[in-house]
């Protein structure tokens, strides 16, 4: 909700400097010649993406991981938005299944995820001729712990977004003045980061957690999170959105839909959604340590 709230700012705020911004990242993807996008489908990405669009042409590519752990909902909606602006698309298979050191789910999972995407990716570029990979981070980013950007800096993969000086509210809002259906979609990470460290990341199970989300939106439910801790499910909604939860009606609804999932206990966050939950544990072992 803070990202809205920050928007709602935004919109009466100097356009002067949100456009000085935008100008700024077009003049460095422009520099870049020809790039691929790591195109997740979700607001930043979806951004980069248009901007590359609209100052490169072809000579940029957008590139969507298949992999079990997007949900098939956000490739639906990556291949549309790339129909829509009209900018060149494909999928590519990555295969982070099949390395012991992401399944087994460590602090440093994404690390590993994001390993394999950027080596995939490059094979890609050479084989197009194609130099550069950017991808979504964005200044609001660098404060998280996301071991992913390692892997970035590692493999060379540009940060466009945040060398233009963009945080989340500003690419909401300038993707708002894009016509981006995206401005406003909630955010979003990769299904295996409702999974705790320390507890094995398998195809069955985000696939378990992609069928609770589904659910919970067919109920209407617009920003929410399925946290697995194996035979206990804890269901994360946004604050706004608790009331609506909180009611015997939606919680008998709640247990049939997670019970069938194969749950044997289905709870409700009462603190609600926030980024980065399953983080928390990190922060507390490093306080005792």
């Amino acid at each position: 909700m803070g990202s809205f709230v920050a928007l709602g700012r935004l919109a009466g705020a100097d356009s002067e400097v949100l456009e000085s911004k935008q100008q700024r990242l077009f003049e460095i993807l422009r520099g870049l010649g020809r790039v691929i996008v790591a195109y997740s489908g979700g607001t930043d990405s979806a951004f980069l993406a248009w901007a590359a669009h609209r100052v490169l042409g072809e000579n940029m590519l957008a590139v969507t991981a298949d992999s079990p752990s997007l949900p098939e909902s956000h490739k639906r909606d990556a291949e549309e938005l790339a129909r829509r602006v009209g900018f060149p698309h494909r999928y590519l298979s990555t295969h982070e299944f099949d390395d012991p050191d992401y399944v087994r789910n460590d602090p440093d999972r994404c690390f590993h995820c994001k390993d394999e995407l950027f080596s995939r990716l490059e094979e890609l570029g050479r084989s197009l001729g194609i130099p550069h990979i950017v991808y979504g981070v964005n200044l609001d980013d660098l404060g998280d712990y996301r071991p992913g950007q390692e892997a970035a800096r590692l493999h060379g993969v540009k940060a466009p977004l945040v060398e233009a000086g963009l945080n989340k509210a500003e690419i909401r809002e300038l993707s708002r003045r894009a016509g981006l259906p995206t401005w406003d979609r909630p955010a979003s990470a990769c299904l295996a980061s409702r999974i705790p460290y320390g507890t094995p990341v398998t195809v069955e199970t985000v696939k378990r957690i992609e069928r609770g989300e589904e659910a919970l939106r067919a109920l209407g439910f617009r920003q929410c999170r399925v946290r697995y801790h194996g035979d206990l499910v804890r269901l994360e909604l946004a604050p706004d959105e608790l009331p609506r939860a909180l009611t015997p009606e939606m919680a008998r609804r709640f247990v049939e839909i997670f019970k069938s999932l194969g749950f044997l206990y289905v709870t409700l966050d009462l603190e609600g959604y926030r980024q980065g939950s399953l983080n928390e544990g990190l922060v507390r072992r490093k306080a005792g340590a």
